[in-house]
């Protein structure tokens, strides 16, 4: 009798609906403490710096305040009150002096690390992007170490990126999305070349969340290993994806080699079957990607139409990268534009 009552409920939709209430609730509790957190730390750090500029005669005064405050307030509310912390207070609040600028979305781990970082566009683009796509504070600490912003300035201007996160624009090209390189350090594979395709695929299916969120905005997952079948020929696309913002299918193919032309002709053949069986009228043409260990940018270029857009190799490495090799990135490709210019 008991059991047959709770398929009734279930049935009924009120279980449901009850357990959405109460999970809700909950994480609405989660927020509000967060946020109570951060305007803690902010009021901290307001009333520092106002006690701060009442002895700036004194150069050391900010720190004796911290200091002092930090022995008092360590001892009766624990080290989330030390000098590290005061500090960071203090400096919470003279990077957001104004009180509604302190977005209820994010926390305060998320804000520590927004502190980090010096260039205030940057800053900003994190910001941003951590509210716009909901990132835990995890995700926003793995977009900055893999250096996100950095990577799409590769391909895109820094106003048009920054026009994406604050919603004046939507994406129009697949270049303002899918980053080169892209990082895939999660799926928790060593940096050598005996891997197959299907390793890496395999991989990245047990961390399809992750992937989704480094492939960038609007990706959906649609199919693995997508059987297409030519007269009596079997093949098939490692992986297919939908951007709602593109309006497209996006094709990926993995490779755990150099990039040749081949396989350049293999994607062009996909996509080219994707337009023609796939996609309804209203969609737009479906881009592929080959996902590559090394490639040349040069032998890429000559290998595709002049004015192609759909097509695009994207280079991955399964570490993050240090700026060291990202700077050099980012003059390899500004030398390349200027050699483009040049040659027209």
């Amino acid at each position: 009798m008991e059991q047959k009552e709770s398929h009734t409920l279930a049935d009924n939709g009120i279980l449901r609906d009850a357990r959405q209430i109460i999970e809700t609730a909950r994480r609405n509790a989660v927020r509000s403490v967060d946020f109570n957190r951060v305007q803690m730390y902010w009021k901290l750090g307001k009333r520092i710096f106002e006690e701060e500029q009442q002895g700036k005669e004194r150069a050391d005064y900010g720190a004796y305040i911290v200091k002092t405050l930090a022995a008092n307030l360590e001892k009766e509310y624990g080290s989330g009150f030390g000098i590290r912390q005061l500090e960071r207070a203090r400096q919470f609040y003279r990077m957001y002096p104004i009180a509604s600028t302190v977005r209820t979305q994010l926390n305060w781990s998320q804000y520590k690390l927004l502190l980090t970082i010096q260039d205030p566009d940057k800053r900003e683009y994190y910001e941003l992007e951590s509210v716009n796509n909901a990132w835990t504070a995890r995700e926003t600490e793995r977009q900055i170490n893999s250096m996100l912003y950095e990577r799409l300035l590769l391909s895109n201007d820094k106003e048009s990126v920054l026009a994406v996160a604050r919603k004046e624009r939507i994406p129009e090209s697949p270049q303002e999305i899918i980053k080169d390189p892209m990082v895939l350090e999660f799926l928790g594979l060593e940096h050598q070349p005996s891997y197959y395709e299907k390793d890496i695929e395999g991989a990245i299916i047990s961390h399809l969340v992750d992937f989704l969120l480094e492939m960038g905005k609007g990706f959906s997952f649609v199919s693995r290993q997508k059987r297409i079948l030519l007269e009596d020929d079997e093949f098939f696309i490692d992986l297919v994806f939908y951007n709602r913002l593109l309006r497209c299918f996006v094709l990926v193919e993995l490779k755990t080699g150099k990039l040749t032309h081949q396989d350049l002709g293999q994607l062009q053949m996909y996509v080219n079957y994707y337009d023609r069986l796939e996609k309804t009228p209203d969609e737009n043409p479906t881009i592929g990607i080959l996902l590559c260990t090394s490639k040349n940018d040069t032998a890429v270029k000559m290998a595709l139409p002049e004015d192609n857009k759909t097509i695009l190799a994207s280079q991955y490495q399964l570490y993050l990268p240090t700026t060291e090799q990202l700077v050099h990135e980012i003059n390899e490709v500004k030398l390349l534009a200027q050699k483009g210019r040049t040659d027209e």
